[in-house]
């Protein structure tokens, strides 16, 4: 493998938005105030371009078979033993396309703040907390070892915690971001003990050493048969935690309640996806371990059907679009582990699932920034319960929102239909695998059906907000405003982005020829061939859209008294969809109660046992005191005389001792 091409200036995608985060946090109260948003959307445009002029450097260069990756020099971050780290900077293909689509919705982002957070107290640290996750989130795409891309794994957690609780003087907002951070330790030490495997075989934790060494993976596979399985284990529990796949996934519908461009940004676009591209980035070494991947694939297929159930009947719609976000995360899952049926599959796998991360960060924060605008004309009203027929009162976010619930509920030609569409291929050919068939033929209908119940919650979400009678709950006035120009700008932009990206799939075997070529992929894409679009899969997947799309309007659009009908029909389902099958119940009653309990006791112990212990041991000197007290008067006769008794004392002792 070739050493990478030297380009420091790979520093100028990550390093604008810390300098905009240090300039905030300084001068933010004292100097910027409500124009800190411009150090950071300034520091996002420079790190985009960057990005931008990455992604045309290094895809040409992956194109090309052993091609060397971009990268550039930095220093010395730990060097103990034989534990030499160092922080540095490393782009290929999968890389860069992940950084165009971060800087670019991060961009788009901050500039839709500017006009939503406008007056906010926090104003200036939201700005720079902003700045601080895009640097986090950059480095850990461009870490060339596992130890910086932990560090900034822990960072963007981090600022998700801050940005969850930006509102830390609401109490939902508090415990939400509590419940966020303690989730989310589960799945780190799972990839933290991972690290330490992969450390305790490789020697190294250097992507170099252990990922683009395809001769050092089969050294440590056939020195320590089952070693690779654990480590795989382990660095899908990490990625669980981080993507909200189940049973972890409880972390992520609470977090909205922070600010919605920070549901946009973080947890829909962006820190979401990092456990995808966790496991697609460390694809070398879950080739082999077959069965890991086929559990991802359970996984994924688990949460896609799970949180599309839920997402059906919630009233609130960022709640929905959170649940949305939880389904397709289990799309790019499924899509992850088809690799277990071996081939080209690995391969396939990982470009369908970053292709459908891509597409997806686009129409799923175009959602929640329309959702935004809902919420900022309704006076932060987000229940669909409480209004209604908003196409006319606020036309920009009417129509970005229903281009951004098509592209959802993969209608043709839309930038979900394509990368959707890729993930069922790539399903379908899973199926057809003689060891694990059958197994992923149920994987392939689980998805299907969940596309089906996709194109059904994304369009219910619209016909309520946006059809049936105007109605506006009292916090919105009597004439609610549409988007200012800062806020439908990004709208629009993402709307077009939701509109075109999907030409990106007539290309998809381009593509996947990109990834093909990227270090420590050659084995996974041993056996690759070309394979054509499957039509009978693309009709499938449009009609599935177009009957969601039926139902959803006979439902929620045309009659409603249909949808009262269907209420009463499936009245049992539905009560679990909204009560989210019970999911937090149930980890309160096994999980927190217990916990509590535990914690009860050992403040209990603390107090009454530990605390009686040492306050006795406190207690003896002062009482062995008063009882010397009296031979201790400071007369020099009284001490004459305990001395000569001592003295008598230990003779008589001594004399015993020699008879």
């Amino acid at each position: 493998m070739p050493d990478p091409v030297s380009n420091p200036t790979l520093w100028l995608i990550p390093l604008p938005p810390l300098m905009a985060a240090a300039v905030i946090a300084l001068l933010g109260k004292a100097a910027l105030r409500g124009s800190s948003h411009w150090p950071c959307c300034v520091a996002l445009a420079v790190s985009c371009l960057a990005a931008w002029t990455t992604l045309l450097v290094a895809l040409p260069r992956a194109i090309e078979a052993g091609a060397p990756a971009v990268a550039a020099g930095g220093y010395q971050f730990l060097d103990i033993g034989i534990v030499d780290v160092s922080i540095g900077l490393r782009a290929d293909a999968m890389a860069a396309l992940m950084l165009a689509m971060i800087t670019s919705v991060s961009f788009l982002v901050a500039v839709f703040a500017s006009g939503y957070m406008c007056g906010d107290p926090g104003y200036e640290r939201f700005f720079a907390v902003v700045s601080l996750f895009v640097f986090s989130m950059c480095m850990l795409v461009l870490a060339d070892n596992f130890v910086q891309l932990f560090v900034f794994w822990e960072g963007v957690g981090l600022c998700s915690y801050l940005l969850i609780g930006h509102w830390f003087h609401k109490p939902a907002a508090a415990a939400a971001a509590t419940k966020a951070f303690i989730v989310n330790r589960v799945g780190d030490f799972g990839l933290l003990v991972g690290l330490m495997l992969i450390s305790t075989a490789f020697g190294s934790l250097a992507f170099d050493d252990v990922l683009f060494n395809e001769s050092g993976i089969e050294r440590v596979d056939a020195a320590n048969p089952g070693l690779l399985f654990w480590v795989c284990v382990c660095l899908v529990v990490g990625a669980i935690g981080k993507s909200a796949q189940a049973p972890l996934h409880v972390w992520l519908p609470d977090a909205m309640e922070g600010p919605t461009p920070v549901s946009a940004l973080i947890h829909a676009a962006t820190m979401v996806t990092a456990g995808v591209y966790l496991v697609a980035r460390s694809t070398p070494l879950f080739v082999h371990a077959p069965e890991v991947q086929a559990g991802v694939a359970a996984v994924g297929a688990v949460t896609a059907f799970f949180a599309a159930l839920i997402a059906l009947a919630q009233s609130d719609l960022k709640r929905v679009l959170a649940y949305s976000t939880v389904s397709q995360l289990g799309y790019m899952f499924m899509a992850l582990g088809a690799g277990a049926a071996g081939g080209d599959l690995a391969l396939a796998g990982a470009t369908a699932a970053i292709f459908h991360l891509v597409t997806h960060g686009c129409f799923k924060a175009l959602l929640f920034l329309a959702s935004g605008s809902v919420m900022h004309a309704m006076g932060d009203v987000i229940d669909m319960r409480r209004f209604g027929g908003l196409r006319k009162a606020l036309p920009t976010t009417h129509a970005t929102f229903l281009i951004g619930a098509a592209a959802l509920a993969g209608a043709p030609l839309l930038a979900g239909f394509w990368s959707k569409d890729e993930v069922l291929a790539v399903l379908s050919r899973a199926s057809e695998d003689g060891r694990f068939g059958g197994y992923f033929n149920v994987i392939f209908w689980s998805a299907t059906v969940t596309a089906f119940l996709t194109a059904i919650y994304s369009f219910r979400a619209y016909f309520l907000t946006f059809w049936g009678e105007q109605r506006f709950p009292p916090e919105a006035g009597e004439h609610p405003h549409d988007a200012p120009p800062s806020m439908a700008r990004p709208l629009w932009a993402l709307a077009i982005a939701s509109l075109v990206v999907g030409a990106i799939g007539a290309y998809g075997h381009a593509f996947a020829g990109c990834f093909s070529h990227t270090p420590g992929f050659s084995q996974a894409a041993s056996g690759a061939h070309e394979h054509g679009y499957d039509m009978t899969l693309l009709l499938g997947s449009s009609g599935i859209a177009i009957a969601g799309f039926a139902l959803a309007f006979s439902l929620f659009g045309l009659q409603p008294s249909w949808r009262d009908r269907a209420s009463f029909s499936f009245g049992g389902l539905r009560a679990l969809s909204e009560r989210k099958f019970f999911c937090d119940e149930l980890y309160n009653l096994a999980l927190v109660r217990p916990l509590r309990g535990v914690a009860a006791l050992s403040a209990g112990f603390d107090r009454y046992v530990l605390g009686w212990f040492f306050r006795a041991v406190g207690a003896l000197p002062r009482h062995a005191g008063g009882v010397l007290a009296p031979w201790h008067h400071g007369g020099a006769s009284g001490y004459t005389l305990l001395l000569w008794g001592g003295l008598l004392a230990y003779l008589v002792v001594a004399w015993r001792s020699l008879l």
